[in-house]
């Protein structure tokens, strides 16, 4: 006997409600035994075992493989009220982790329980990214929630993710409320300049925001060669942590535009910039016999779906190994990955085998993820997409 108290409901096949009463958010459309009432994209829809017992309520989207996001255990409106209580929430946690900064992520979706919602601070601005039909439905209460809260100079929206396509939603990228104009971000000490509206993905990429400072110890003196250095991140913190030389590399002339305007912001130097693809880059430096002490690969995610990850690892070893050739003895290796479908094990491998193709030997010395204010879940793979690690190389 069903016992489900709204009239639109899904009840899942038997057994198949084991990951989500683990803690995991999604309910895939192969899970679902039968869907009851007519359920439209973005509707609240409830969650019932193969028994009848309630799991909650979810946004529920026909449309995506990803048939409903765990939003709540209770039966409530998600409505203005509870946007409030569960924005307020995760943005007094950030405001513990990052006490003397008005800069960072308020909402990491799934992580902090707003499936398919991206909420970024930028000082007075705010960039928002929805990635389900259920969040983008209710994108205008969101932003009459947050100019309550913070009450922002300007909002935006960065929707041009393909993940949209998979939710059968539209890309999109305006501006929401008020006004924007470029600003400046103090991060660590580090100041660079943000376009939220025009800038990467939802204005700057903040998740690498503690791994940034982590090379210090290895940068006073060294030569440094920062590989996909974007808008000068990891490069800009090697030259203000005293490194001898920094080169920074990267195939968009607008993120060495904006790598080279950083610079100038922060006084710094000692840097050569150069607008080059990083995979021919790596093997002309190869074939001139060039060496840096401290070599870092921080690139795009090669894989968006589990049917390119072979091409991905190819990929990711042949930068790692063209890397670690390049490092000088007793030197650096920083590698990361911000694919959720490398994980943590393979992409060990990959520097692993890596580093026998290139005849070196290396430790491990750091390992991490994304920057706390992008929190995970230990029970969702899907939210453990970064990848962070320095090696030293013999």
């Amino acid at each position: 006997m069903y016992m489900s108290t709204l009239s639109q409901h899904v009840i899942l096949k038997k057994n198949e409600d084991r990951r989500m009463v683990a803690g995991h958010q999604w309910i895939f459309s192969n899970e679902i035994q039968r869907i009851v009432g007519d359920p439209k994209s973005g509707d609240v829809i409830e969650i019932l075992r193969s028994d009848g017992r309630s799991l909650g309520i979810g946004l529920y989207n026909p449309t995506s493989l990803i048939a409903v996001r765990f939003i709540s255990p209770l039966i409530e409106e998600i409505n203005a009220l509870f946007f409030e209580k569960k924005i307020r929430s995760a943005y007094e946690l950030r405001k513990k982790l990052f006490p003397n900064s008005e800069t960072f992520r308020i909402v990491n979706g799934e992580s902090d329980f707003l499936p398919g919602l991206i909420i970024d601070k930028y000082n007075d601005y705010l960039s928002i990214q929805t990635f389900s039909a259920g969040m983008d439905l209710r994108l205008s209460v969101i932003c009459d929630v947050l100019e309550n809260i913070f009450h922002p100079h300007g909002i935006v929206e960065r929707n041009e993710s393909p993940l949209r396509t998979l939710e059968g939603i539209p890309l999109r990228k305006n501006l929401l409320r008020g006004k924007v104009a470029p600003i400046i971000i103090d991060l660590n000490g580090m100041k660079f300049t943000v376009d939220i509206l025009d800038g990467q993905k939802s204005g700057f990429f903040l998740d690498q925001r503690e791994n940034r400072t982590a090379i210090k110890p290895f940068a006073k003196n060294a030569t440094v060669l920062d590989c996909f250095s974007n808008d000068g991140g990891f490069g800009l913190y090697a030259s203000s942590f005293g490194a001898k030389s920094v080169d920074c590399v990267d195939i968009s002339e607008e993120a060495i535009g904006k790598a080279k305007e950083n610079a100038a912001l922060n006084n710094l130097t000692n840097i050569q910039f150069h607008t080059a693809d990083v995979f021919k880059f790596l093997e002309q430096s190869l074939a001139a016999e060039q060496r840096w002490d401290v070599v870092i690969l921080d690139p795009p995610s090669f894989t968006k779906s589990k049917k390119t990850v072979a091409t991905a690892i190819k990929g990711y070893k042949e930068i790692n190994t063209h890397a670690l050739r390049l490092v000088t003895p007793h030197g650096i290796l920083v590698s990361a990955s911000c694919s959720h479908h490398i994980d943590r094990d393979t992409f060990l491998d990959i520097v692993q085998d890596s580093s026998i193709k290139a005849g070196r030997r290396i430790k491990l010395l750091h390992f991490a993820g994304a920057s706390p204010d992008h929190p995970t879940l230990p029970s969702m793979p899907e939210t453990h997409y970064l990848k962070f690690a320095l090696f030293s190389v013999e």
